[in-house]
């Protein structure tokens, strides 16, 4: 498809950048509550995520006036769909960034993007429940409107101080992850092997449990949520091992900005034990936290440089998209 926009065509995958940055932001913010690491490292990097974000979500809404027909195809497409939904999530990100700055205009930030989320999910789930779904364009990419979306939501929310919304939130992400998981693992079991293009999206599969232990923590640490955070966190490891084994096979992707789709179930790996130490956790958490940490920050570091590395030869847009073709 042909454009005569001058701007460049920006996917709306590549939102999945914000929340791998904001994630480590967050994580850094914990870090240097517990570890006393230097404060500037996350809010620099928070810092990055929001002006990031700014930028894609200026053009992004350019695109719907220079090349309305890439929007529209973007938007009808089975599996391309899903990551417009990530525009509400990570203006709740950006929220959370501002908050220790400007409540008001992290409250501002939290109602649009939680209206847009919300709006966005009850749309698209709206469309799945239809049905006439080919088993092809059944991905992890399914996870980012409802599942990501509720789960951000309610750390937001509580921290903004509305933990019994958040609640409802949390409640929401948590038996959509459910639903979600089972229909996807049974297409991973058994139908075909996923295209070259998609395999870079297993890396969504990290962000459920991970993005959730974090998201329960935010409501408050009664021991039975202490439980399941630490069942949660327990999985999302075992998530973890399972896509290391599978690199090799994802690899078959070279890399391109779908590989963004690892990073938040990564930083949120990494801050989920650090939050558990800042509330007085001991055991298993304490030596995994600085090893999941430091990997966080290796990872992200990899994925950045790579992103830059396809930036400066301008073929980051000419890159494969996560979502492949239409099928």
């Amino acid at each position: 498809m042909q454009s005569t926009s001058k701007l460049p065509l920006i996917p709306a995958s590549f939102f999945g950048i914000v929340l791998g940055l904001a994630g480590l932001g967050g994580a850094w913010r914990i870090a240097h509550r517990v570890w006393h690491l230097p404060s500037a490292v996350g809010e620099s990097i928070l810092l990055l995520a929001t002006a990031v974000w700014l930028v894609l979500l200026v053009l992004y809404v350019a695109k719907w006036f220079s090349a309305r027909a890439h929007a529209i195809a973007e938007l009808d497409h089975p599996i391309q769909c899903c990551f417009v939904g990530l525009i509400g999530v990570t203006t709740m990100l950006v929220a959370a960034a501002a908050l220790p700055y400007a409540w008001p205009l992290a409250f501002c930030l939290f109602i649009l993007g939680g209206i847009y989320t919300l709006t966005f999910a009850v749309w698209r789930t709206g469309a799945l429940w239809g049905g006439g779904r080919e088993a092809a364009h059944t991905t992890a990419v399914l996870y980012l409107p409802t599942v990501a979306g509720s789960f951000v939501m309610a750390s937001v929310a509580s921290a903004l101080g509305y933990t019994d919304w958040a609640q409802l939130a949390f409640g929401a992400g948590f038996f959509s992850w459910l639903a979600i998981e089972s229909v996807l693992i049974h297409r991973l079991f058994t139908a075909e092997p996923l295209a070259v293009a998609v395999r870079p999206t297993l890396g969504i599969q990290l962000a459920p449990p991970t993005v959730g232990s974090f998201a329960l923590l935010s409501l408050g640490t009664p021991p039975a949520s202490v439980f399941l955070v630490h069942a949660m966190f327990g999985y999302g490891l075992l998530q973890a091992l399972i896509l290391i084994r599978l690199l090799p096979w994802i690899r078959a992707q070279p890399f391109s900005a779908g590989y963004w789709g690892f990073t938040f179930g990564v930083t949120a790996l990494a801050a989920v034990p650090l939050r558990l130490v800042e509330i007085g956790d001991q055991g298993p958490i304490t030596l995994l936290a600085p090893y999941l940490f430091v990997g966080a920050n290796l990872i992200l570091a990899i994925v950045v440089l790579g992103t830059l590395r396809l930036l400066l030869r301008g073929t980051l847009l000419a890159s494969p998209t996560p979502a492949g073709s239409r099928g």
